[in-house]
């Protein structure tokens, strides 16, 4: 096996480089793929979310193909059906966020009485009237407005996308019929990576079948929970709040913000804090402790990875970045990390459940 393959082998040099260099070499050739990536985003992105669209909706094609449809018919239809999903939760998006900025207006009054409450309360209580005037500036009803109106320009700009996606969704049917076949050749040759690629899908089509199934669970429940309360406008914070739960860590706080706003002003702070104690407790029960039960842990990686893919590629991808954070992790997590026995050890630190990197090496053995 050489030096290489000796359990210090990671204090050898390989092919010639000192280890050093070998890891300042990787550093480059990382920040370098993540610019790529930053500069061609507005096109790797629409192709990447088509892949994972397609990629979970494969068994449905597997399906039918075994109930004797036509391969090609199959991933024709699979591909369509895709394709209205996507633009029916995109299309719900805007109606969501156009609703939103109907909503705030008729509560400006209310918000101008609570901006002046608090502003004499912080001077009662001996804070800088100035300093918090700056502050809650930024968070009065106009500021709000404008920022619902970027996130409605920001969805309807995605439709810029589309067309790259709906041709890839297309392409990809056209590969469908033969891509278990393509893979099982693959696979005589480069085993490793075409077991990368399997992990990749199961770990993909897990992510997004479980975050849509218990994210539709814990929506249903906050509607019924904000009418009970006599919350207005509870349709648009549910679908608010099943749409925000595609964004890992901050999508929950990003759906429960204009409800709990919304209940500030027009039914006072204890209305509102019961809406942020009843969100909070409902993602918890539902999302961590009901969920595992029954799918386990789809996500693969810890929640600290989970944070910081988020802010990696949110950065590099722009806002489709942060519904893709999860699945581009676990892409180069299956091809890089899983695929190659050195790296049990990263595997161990980033995996949600460390023995999985056990498992998983000793399967590629």
């Amino acid at each position: 096996m050489g030096e290489t393959g000796s359990g210090d082998g990671a204090q050898t040099p390989i092919g010639g480089l000192p280890r050093f260099l070998q890891v300042a070499l990787g550093v480059v050739l990382v920040l370098a793929a993540l610019m790529m990536l930053k500069n061609y985003s507005g096109i790797f992105g629409p192709i990447f979310l088509a892949l994972n669209l397609m990629v979970t909706a494969y068994p449905l094609h597997a399906w039918l193909v075994r109930k004797g449809c036509p391969p090609a018919l199959s991933a024709a239809v699979v591909a369509l059906m895709v394709f209205v999903l996507l633009l029916a939760m995109v299309a719900g998006l805007i109606w969501a966020v156009n609703e939103i900025i109907g909503i705030i207006p008729q509560y400006a009054d209310q918000f101008i009485v609570l901006y002046d409450q608090a502003i004499s309360f912080a001077s009662d209580m001996g804070l800088d009237r100035s300093s918090l005037t700056g502050v809650l500036s930024k968070i009065d009803p106009n500021s709000l407005l404008n920022a619902a109106s970027s996130l409605l320009t920001a969805s309807t700009g995605f439709l810029g996308g589309l067309s790259i996606l709906v041709c890839t969704l297309v392409f990809i049917a056209m590969d469908t019929a033969g891509f278990a076949q393509r893979l099982s050749i693959a696979a005589s040759t480069h085993s490793r990576i075409v077991a990368g690629f399997r992990s990749f899908s199961q770990g993909v089509r897990s992510y997004w079948i479980v975050t849509t199934v218990f994210g539709l669970i814990v929506a249903v429940l906050d509607v019924v929970a904000l009418q009970i309360m006599g919350v207005s406008g509870v349709v648009v914070w549910g679908l608010l709040s099943f749409l925000t739960n595609y964004i890992p860590n901050i999508g929950f706080v990003v759906g429960l913000i204009p409800p709990a706003l919304v209940a500030l002003v027009s039914l006072g702070w204890k209305q509102a804090v019961a809406v942020i104690v009843i969100y909070c407790v409902l993602n918890f029960v539902v999302q961590t402790i009901i969920q595992p039960r029954f799918t386990g842990d789809a996500v693969g990686v810890t929640p600290t990875v989970s944070f910081i893919s988020l802010l990696v590629w949110g950065a590099v991808l722009g806002a489709l970045g942060t519904l893709l954070a999860l699945p581009m992790t676990l892409l180069v997590k299956a091809l890089v990390i899983d695929t190659d026995p050195r790296t049990k050890w990263v595997n161990a630190l980033i995996a949600s459940d460390p023995h999985d990197a056990e498992g998983a090496v000793r399967q590629r053995a």
